[in-house]
C-alpha cells in the first residue's frame, strides 16, 4: 500500500517497542513514508530508540536529540529537519509527562503548583511549540497529530493531572487547526484507548482501566496499539483531507457508552 507514498514525517514519542508513536511510525512507513525520529537526549535512550527502529530493517535512521521542553532544543531539531529533509508532510506529537507520585487514586487534590505546570507544559504545550516549528516546513500544507485519551473527557481513577493536561491538548489541537486551516495545515487529536506502553504503566489505575474498558467498550476488549497505528494512517494521508480539528476514538467504543 502507498496512501503516504513519498509523504515525510517527523515523530516524537518513540521510546520502545511498545510505544503508540512507533506503531504510528512502523504504519506510516509500510505505506511509504519516510520518517525522522526525536529522542530525549542521552545515549541511553538513542540506543533504545535505535534498536527499536532497526527492527523494520532501518539500520541507519534519521535520529535528531530534542529535549521537548527546551525551546532552543526544538530549534536545532527542525533546523536539521529542514537542511535535511527541506520540508515536511506530517508531524507526530506523541509525548507527554506527568510526576507519578501524582499519578495514583486520591491525591489529585494534593497536586503542587510545579508537578501541574510541568505536566501542561509538556503535555500541552510543546504541541503549540512544536507546531509553530513545523509550519514554515509545511508550504504546501501538512498534518499535525497529537495524542490523547479519554481522561481528557471524563475523571479516570489515577490519571489526575494527566488529564487535565490532555484536555488543553485536545483543546489546542482546536484552537491550532482553526488558525493554521488557511495554510492547509490539518491539526487532529487520537484518542487511544488504554495501553501498556511505558507512560501508561506510570499511573498506578492503569489495569482498573483496562478492566474496565474490556467489561464495557462495545467490542468486549482492550485495544492493539497497532490498531493506533493504522488509524494514525488515515489522518496523516490525503483519505483524511477534509478532517481538522477533531479528536477520533480507537476506543474499541468506550467513549460511546454511558459508565
Amino acid at each position: 500500500m502507498s496512501l503516504l507514498e513519498g509523504k515525510k514525517g517527523l515523530i516524537f514519542g518513540v521510546a520502545n517497542e511498545r510505544s503508540i508513536a512507533w506503531h504510528i511510525a512502523r504504519n506510516a512507513i509500510d505505506r511509504g513514508a519516510t520518517c525522522a525520529f526525536s529522542y530525549l537526549p542521552g545515549e541511553k535512550m538513542e540506543r533504545r530508540v535505535r534498536k527499536t527502529i532497526g527492527e523494520v530493517g532501518l539500520t541507519d535512521p534519521w535520529l535528531h536529540p530534542c529535549d521537548v521542553g527546551k525551546d532552543e532544543d526544538l530549534d536545532a531539531l527542525f533546523a536539521a529537519v529542514k537542511r535535511d529533509f527541506g520540508t515536511l508532510d506530517f508531524v507526530v506529537h506523541s509525548v507527554a509527562y506527568a510526576d507519578r507520585e501524582y499519578l495514583k487514586p486520591g491525591v489529585f487534590v494534593e497536586t503542587p503548583r510545579d508537578v501541574f505546570a510541568r505536566a501542561l507544559d509538556i503535555s500541552a504545550y510543546t504541541l503549540i511549540a512544536i507546531t509553530r516549528c513545523a509550519r514554515g516546513l509545511m508550504p504546501a500544507g501538512g498534518s499535525i497529530l497529537a495524542l490523547s485519551y479519554y481522561g481528557a473527557e471524563k475523571a479516570t481513577v489515577g490519571y489526575n493531572v494527566m488529564g487535565v493536561a490532555k484536555s488543553a491538548l485536545e483543546s489546542a489541537v482546536r484552537y491550532l487547526a482553526a488558525e493554521l486551516g488557511d495554510l492547509g495545515i490539518r491539526v487532529n487529536c487520537l484518542s487511544a484507548g488504554p495501553c501498556r506502553t511505558l507512560s501508561a504503566m506510570a499511573v498506578a489505575g492503569i489495569e482498573v482501566m483496562l478492566d474496565r474498558m474490556e467489561q464495557t467498550a462495545p467490542l468486549r476488549r482492550n485495544i492493539e496499539t497497532d490498531e493506533v497505528g493504522k488509524a494514525a494512517v488515515y489522518l496523516l494521508s490525503d483519505l483524511s483531507s477534509a478532517v481538522t480539528g477533531e479528536t477520533h476514538h480507537v476506543d474499541a467504543g468506550y467513549h460511546a457508552i454511558a459508565t
